[in-house]
């Protein structure tokens, strides 16, 4: 292993981060091109259905050379993967290739990665972890049958980490909580700005359903809604043993979703991709259901409601993102 791959591996990662959960059902993934030691292209899937990190990357790489190809045009998995086979001219023969997780070697709704590589004949492909997904994996063998030098393990616990939630979802009803806060943890009144508020919306487009506490709803009449990015309104889990509630609350109001009032949590099992939107109490109640943490933290210190003294969590840190001065923090429990 070259000294440079941790770091370039880094900026692979910390680039997929960025987009983590916004791709699901597909995993985060990140992709760096150098070329004779020169940075051309960091990049990230951004969505599923559009084209994967190194498709990205590729493409971003080549108009470095070419800033004005037709390249620039070509936004579809497909188009861009057929122009590169086309008009490569061996522009990727010494570049070197980091991505935070084997090359793809299926087609789904976008070619195959790995097939796409193999073409392009880069001088190295460097991996941080293999695909847990039986059905995407391969890539590995594929380039390595082309005689590509493949370099696999580079930062892989950093790796693993950023596909921790890819590998809760595929295996079972993934639970995360999000919860907003101020730099000193008070919890009430309006505390994320528009920007992280965007952000959630984003999320809650992504999710199949949004679980939040019944005094919650009482007291706020949110309407739980994805306005903001005019995404799709994910179905509503109220956790409460009192299921009356006025039907004027907005969030009764929104249409093509469902609205459940239970304390039963084994309805969460119908469904596979859940947020949990709540605070300390929610947290507490829930705190063995949950899969991983999303904390939002704005920089202001303010009076207000804190931590409960009853509460004793220990988490750990998968990774930590900004959204303009505020900050996001994937929390794992540490059992």
């Amino acid at each position: 292993m070259k000294i440079d791959d941790n770091f370039y591996m880094k900026l692979a990662i910390d680039e997929a981060w960025k987009y983590q959960l916004i791709t699901y059902p597909n995993p985060a993934v990140g992709c760096v091109i150098v070329k004779n030691g020169k940075l051309l292209a960091i990049e990230a899937h951004k969505e599923a259905g559009l084209p994967h990190a190194e498709i990205n990357a590729l493409k971003t790489a080549f108009l470095t050379q070419e800033p004005n190809s037709i390249l620039k045009t070509k936004n579809n998995s497909s188009d861009i993967h057929n122009f590169l086979i086309q008009n490569h001219n061996g522009f990727f023969e010494d570049c070197e290739i980091f991505v935070t997780l084997e090359p793809c070697n299926h087609i789904g709704k976008t070619p195959s990665c790995a097939f796409l590589l193999s073409i392009l004949n880069p001088k190295r492909v460097i991996i941080s972890v293999e695909d847990p997904n039986k059905k995407a994996s391969g890539g590995i063998e594929t380039l390595k049958n082309k005689n590509i030098e493949v370099v696999k393990g580079v930062l892989k616990k950093d790796g693993e980490d950023l596909i921790f939630p890819f590998k809760t979802w595929q295996n079972k009803t993934c639970i995360f909580f999000k919860m907003a806060q101020t730099l000193n943890g008070m919890i009430d009144g309006q505390i994320s700005s528009h920007r992280t508020k965007l952000y959630v919306h984003t999320l809650r487009d992504k999710i199949d359903l949004l679980m939040i506490g019944g005094n919650t709803v009482r007291t706020d009449k949110p309407n739980l809604d994805t306005r903001y990015v005019y995404g799709k309104n994910p179905d509503i889990f109220i956790y409460s043993r009192n299921k009356i509630f006025s039907q004027n609350i907005p969030l009764f109001t929104v249409p093509n979703r469902k609205v459940i009032v239970s304390d039963d949590l084994f309805k969460l099992l119908d469904y596979k991709f859940i947020m949990i939107e709540g605070v300390y109490n929610l947290l507490e109640i829930l705190k063995d259901k949950i899969d991983f943490i999303v904390l939002l933290v704005n920089p202001k210190i303010r009076n207000g409601l804190n931590a409960l003294n009853e509460i004793d969590l220990d988490f750990k840190i998968l990774h930590e993102n900004y959204l303009g001065d505020e900050k996001i923090i994937f929390l794992k429990r540490n059992f």
